[in-house]
């Protein structure tokens, strides 16, 4: 979609949307002249709510989370329900079951279906107001509702709302509220070929207890000790995920880090025989893997857009041939696996972030149904993403089409 400051600039202008807006920003583009216009015309219009809903996105995009999260509930009080228009003659209407939140907080739905024809009616819901009794109209029906402990008691609404649905449902919300770092670790408790650390939620006194020696790491973790994973509940994207080695280096770390809860778990050292680590996030479509990237570091914990890919030929050259041999090598060393994580984790689409252990295991570290899958990526620099992600983008419309039969 493209847009510019003067379509922006006018009243009830159609919402412009993560994706376009997303897209921008990771080609490095300045937002702030978009967000300077969105901003003038919801002070002119103040019932505008696309210009309030696209300048949270702006907000969002430029590290102004706080800000944009008070401008996206202002857009929401004046208007939950948010149209995105099929960008070729309309095949189908999803109608997307929201909740607030930043970007992690639901699954991305914008991006699988970009430039489709599958119109989008995104409706947004409070845990703590009603929700209609009347919903656009629509042939399939997708809850993108993240698991986080702010949107539990969302979730838990949801599992009687769309009990009993007219319409086929993607992604039942009982479900979703399994995939916390401890529920989805009891789900996958001895399925076969996975291996994941078991999560334990734990708050500040057992940690002070095992950093001043009281109490012995052990207890808390029952399949290891240190090095240990600490985060705080709540956290995304490495966001205070540390590796500890000592008990003293727990107590440091508890100093820095606010948080009444943690997650912990053993670290996993699972570089390759190289001394790098290597990552993929893998699309699961109705128990169908699709890769979406495969990411090369130094570092144990691997973010995509920090492991050097961009800067490195011999990191595009590894991922574009492990996206070629996908569906006859990692699929199938793999398949057992992943039948588990389909039939334990029941969500049509799920996300798993993972890594392959040198015992052949396939290591967990997260799965989600709110995970980023897209094709942004700029082409010349890695032709080999735009095959890869059109299988998903065409599994996941293929997935709506079969639901609505």
């Amino acid at each position: 979609m493209t847009f510019d400051t003067h379509t922006i600039g006018q009243h009830n202008a159609p919402l412009i949307g993560v994706a376009p807006l997303m897209r921008r920003a990771f080609a490095g583009e300045d937002l702030s002249p978009v967000g300077q216009t969105l901003l003038e015309r919801a002070q002119a219009y103040p019932n505008d709510a696309h210009a309030y809903m696209d300048f949270s996105t702006v907000l969002q995009l430029t590290g102004n989370r706080d800000d944009a999260l008070a401008v996206q509930a202002e857009a929401i009080m004046l208007q939950p329900r948010y149209t995105i228009a099929a960008r070729r003659d309309p095949g189908l209407t999803l109608l997307v079951l929201m909740g607030p939140g930043d970007l992690m907080a639901n699954t991305p739905v914008e991006f699988l279906v970009e430039n489709s024809d599958v119109t989008l009616e995104l409706l947004y819901l409070r845990a703590d107001e009603d929700f209609p009794e009347e919903v656009p109209e629509h042939d399939v029906m997708l809850v993108a509702v993240a698991e986080s402990e702010a949107s539990q008691v969302l979730l838990k609404r949801l599992m009687e709302y769309t009990s009993g649905w007219p319409r086929p449902v993607i992604n039942r919300p009982e479900q979703i509220r399994m995939l916390s770092r401890d529920g989805a670790c009891a789900a996958l408790r001895g399925a076969p070929g996975v291996e994941m650390p078991v999560s334990i939620r734990t708050g500040l006194g057992a940690l002070n207890a095992i950093a001043s020696g009281a109490l012995p790491v052990e207890t808390l973790l029952p399949d290891g000790g240190f090095p240990m994973i600490v985060r705080p509940l709540g956290s995304h994207a490495g966001t205070n995920l540390q590796k500890i080695d000592t008990p003293a280096a727990l107590g440091k770390y508890l100093k820095e880090v606010e948080g009444p809860q943690f997650y912990v778990s053993r670290f996993v050292d699972y570089r390759s025989d190289d001394g790098m680590f290597r990552k993929y996030r893998v699309a699961l479509i109705e128990g169908q893997p699709f890769i979406c990237h495969y990411a090369i570091s130094k570092h144990w914990m691997i973010h995509y857009l920090n492991a050097g890919m961009t800067e490195s030929a011999q990191k595009r050259d590894e991922e574009a041939a492990a996206m070629a041999s996908f569906d006859q090598g990692f699929a199938q060393r793999h398949k057992a696996a992943l039948h588990a994580i389909n039939q334990r984790m029941g969500l049509p689409y799920l996300g798993i972030d993972c890594a392959e252990m040198p015992n052949g295991e396939l290591l967990i570290f997260e799965v989600d149904n709110a995970m980023i899958v897209h094709a942004m990526d700029p082409e010349e620099m890695f032709p080999y993403k735009i095959p890869a992600m059109q299988k998903v983008f065409k599994a996941f419309r293929d997935l709506l089409e079969r639901s609505r039969a």
